[in-house]
């Protein structure tokens, strides 16, 4: 199992799946973030939502002599690249100008990802009426015009209307003519929201203990298309029985894939050293999981074939399900369809040990060529996908370890110069601030985190006394190991309680580990305060830029994709509902 279940700070606990961390209706805190990192680095993505896309046309133009236009919708995904990937086609409506489409497109919503929809309307030649959509040719039938926007646009709205616009395949360029609109509107898909509730006890278990009896606890995978198991949960270890009982474990469907979906669960016995004794398996799917606990069957668990041997050995240890239930839990697209927004604000770190800004070798370097630096680039990267969450998108940002004209060091000054707000337009606002304030500041130190995650938890704990739907993100960029430890533990730790999440970004060639190790709760223990108060939750995401930029994980994807967790675990922990 390797690391995975043999992790030193958590290797007797509970790893995704479980719901016992949150206290509202019993309901999972979903994905678990372990799992999802473990995920990732075998190549996998983070979580998803399947959300299914409903199209509706009006004013569009009229190709046809003798009738109305025959129009039909494709709907694309902008790649990285520019190119256009195809996701799916409406049908064909007959003689109209104003169609609603009954044929929904599914698209799979990842959070930390922007992912721009693009969507062309054709007029479909009389002669194909009849043909499936999938076989017409395009480049056969009449383009009636096209439309593009952001997914995050659509699912914080769930519905919005575009115009349509006349492509000019020459020039690879939209004229600016209106040619009707389209109009998409988003559903998340009812799997995507149902999660399963697990009781599973086993019986007559190998002792594999000397002096005790087993350690045992199980481990749940999911099968994937290239046939390798993922693991997508663990329960926690239950000592000295061999008939043990778990507590309840919580799997999402979408998480699963389906009810019918191949899952191997396997038994354990624990070991400190990481090498876990194989107590038996079996493979069965959700479907036959509610089968057990209807009929109070158990499964025989067994043992892979040995060495000369083309059978499985069959052992007398048995598999039940006590309780099999499923429910309808609120998703983080309830919350952004129901008008909560995510707030992004920044600090910058103007430490000396950047270098200076003059100079290429600075990392607070502007290059003439117009090449962003390593900080400009994770502003424009994280804002890029968070700023379409935030409706006026006015975001605070700061500046820290710097002295601006005249004054003393600062740890936490307005980006912008002014010294009654420390608000910016837009992303575009936050890089001419960072550019102006390089122009207006010495670079100074030390390197303090506290006095800027205290400001940002005054802003969202302001908003949470003013009863606004609003959920505030801080992104720190910093080249350098920080010196107030303990005051950034006291400040996060205070702050865990409030609407607010952390994303850290190291720039430059310093060895983070500590600060990772420390910080990031991912990687050990709840942060504990000078006073002994352990943080109700885990709100900071550490990420070395170095380790993730060139790779096929963005900085964007490695900070966000806890995000929408962190977001649930607040609102669900709290007892808070969508106000619709």
């Amino acid at each position: 199992m390797g690391n995975c279940c043999s992790d030193v700070a958590g290797g007797r606990s509970a790893v995704g799946g479980t719901g016992s961390a949150l206290n509202y209706h019993q309901q999972p805190q979903g994905p678990n973030d372990a799992i999802d990192l473990f995920l990732k680095s075998h190549g996998y993505n983070g979580l998803f939502s399947q959300i299914e896309l409903s199209l509706s046309a009006a004013n569009l133009s009229d190709r046809d002599l003798l009738s109305k236009s025959d129009p039909m919708a494709v709907i694309y995904l902008k790649m990285r690249d520019g190119t256009l990937e195809e996701l799916g086609r409406t049908e064909v409506v007959l003689n109209s100008l104003n169609p609603t489409w009954i044929k929904k497109v599914n698209v799979s919503y990842h959070f930390e990802v922007m992912q721009t929809l693009v969507f062309r309307v054709y007029d479909v030649d009389t002669q194909f009426d009849n043909a499936d959509v999938k076989m017409l040719k395009l480049d056969e039938q009449q383009f009636l015009g096209e439309a593009s926007c952001v997914l995050s646009e659509i699912v914080t709205k769930m519905s919005q209307t575009l115009d349509l616009m006349r492509y000019e395949e020459s020039t690879k360029s939209i004229l600016p003519r209106s040619l009707g609109q389209i109009t998409v509107h988003a559903e998340e898909s009812l799997s995507s929201k149902t999660t399963t509730e697990l009781i599973i006890r086993c019986t007559d278990l190998e002792n594999k203990d000397l002096f005790s009896k087993s350690d045992p606890f199980l481990v749940i995978s999911k099968i994937v298309e290239s046939g390798i198991s993922v693991p997508i949960c663990k329960t926690e270890v239950i000592k000295n029985d061999l008939n043990p009982v778990w507590n309840p474990v919580f799997l999402n469907i979408q998480q699963v894939g389906s009810k019918d979906s191949p899952l191997i669960i396997e038994c354990f016995n624990f070991n400190s050293n990481g090498k876990h004794d194989l107590l038996g398996k079996t493979q069965q799917s959700l479907l036959d999981l509610e089968k057990f606990c209807s009929g109070g069957k158990g499964e025989y668990l067994v043992l892979p074939a040995a060495v000369g041997h083309d059978y499985p050995k069959v052992l007398k240890s048995r598999l039940f399900v006590d309780k099999f239930s499923e429910s309808v839990q609120y998703t983080f697209l309830d919350y952004l369809s129901a008008g909560y927004e995510l707030n992004f604000m920044v600090a910058i770190d103007f430490t000396a040990s950047n270098g200076n800004p003059r100079l290429p070798d600075s990392l607070h370097y502007i290059d003439p060529s117009g090449r962003p630096n390593a900080y400009q680039k994770a502003i424009l990267e994280v804002g890029g996908v968070l700023q379409f969450y935030d409706s006026d998108k006015r975001f605070p940002a700061w500046g820290f370890g710097a002295r601006p004209i005249d004054g003393p060091v600062s740890h936490c000054f307005n980006l912008n110069g002014s010294s009654n707000y420390c608000e910016v337009e837009g992303i575009p606002g936050i890089m001419m601030a960072y550019t102006s304030a390089l122009m207006n500041v010495s670079l100074a130190g030390p390197t303090l985190f506290g006095p800027v995650i205290t400001t940002a938890a005054s802003i969202a704990s302001q908003s949470l006394a003013d009863g606004w739907q609003k959920y505030y993100i801080l992104l720190i960029i910093t080249d350098g190991v920080i010196t107030d430890l303990q005051e950034t533990k006291d400040a996060i730790v205070k702050a865990s309680d409030l609407p607010l999440s952390i994303l850290i970004v190291g720039v430059g060639g310093a060895d983070f580990k500590e600060m990772e190790q420390v910080l990031d709760a991912d990687k050990g223990d709840r942060l504990e305060s000078l006073t002994g108060r352990v943080a109700s939750r885990d709100i900071v995401q550490f990420v070395p830029f170095r380790d993730v930029q060139g790779g096929e994980i963005s900085v964007v994807q490695s900070l966000l994709a806890e995000l929408p967790i962190q977001f649930l675990s607040y609102m669900r922990a709290r007892g808070i509902q969508p106000r619709r």
